[in-house]
């Protein structure tokens, strides 16, 4: 006899921002994360096995930790030959680390003086991800949805003036933008903090730009010489 026992029907979170110690240490596994690579459909550990070529014990052993650590739950239990057999399923569909983890080693973007620097650019993200993901969290358990907006495009300059001159049309009306809405006098308003920055596309693998810098180190040698 073949019949399932139970189901989960709440679907997977878009992205699980992970910030707790034991939660990375979790995934630091690289079998841990082939596992979760290869749940993007329910599977159990006897499927992992027959797909991966691994013994089930040991896909059984990976599987009770990232449950344990949240990123795998139970999807549906089937009795089969007498047998239940557990079919899990991933908790969200993609994984970010907040610079959380980090604790006291992680930047403060306000640590930075120069705010048109790439370092200022990365720590803003950064906090910006846990921002929002303790915000989100936080709405989710008095179920209530979270304002907030993402913009992005892409624009091509033709010159580091072009740029430059971008960026000042950009700041001037961010400013006129935020004088005519901010309500902080206001007893009701909420502060939304407003982060916009610009980098260069990728354009390059990773093997084309080792044997860039290969290039470059070699090029300053010789001259040295």
């Amino acid at each position: 006899m073949t019949g399932p026992v139970t189901k989960t029907t709440i679907p997977a979170r878009h992205i699980d921002v992970i910030s707790a110690p034991e939660r990375v240490s979790a995934v630091l596994s690289p079998i841990r994360r082939r596992l979760l690579k290869n749940l993007a459909e329910p599977d159990s550990a006897s499927g992992l096995a027959r797909r991966l070529g691994l013994p089930r014990q040991k896909i059984n052993y990976h599987l009770r930790q990232l449950e344990r650590a949240g990123f795998v739950e139970l999807h549906e239990e089937i009795q089969r030959r007498g047998c239940v057999e557990r079919m899990v399923r991933v908790t969200a569909r993609t994984y970010t680390i907040s610079h959380d983890f980090l604790e006291g080693l992680a930047v403060n973007p306000d640590s930075i003086r120069d705010r048109f620097s790439s370092a200022y650019l990365i720590a803003a993200a950064g906090r910006m991800v846990r921002d929002v993901a303790v915000l989100r969290d936080r709405a989710a358990s008095v179920e209530q949805h979270l304002a907030t907006l993402a913009i992005e495009t892409e624009v091509s300059f033709a010159s580091p003036s072009g740029f430059s001159a971008f960026a000042d049309e950009l700041a001037a009306a961010i400013a006129r933008l935020a004088v005519r809405y901010n309500q902080g006098h206001s007893g009701a308003s909420r502060k939304f903090r407003v982060v916009i920055g610009a980098h260069p596309v990728i354009n390059k693998t990773n093997a084309e730009a080792k044997a860039e810098a290969a290039r470059h180190k070699k090029s300053k040698r010789r001259k040295r010489q």
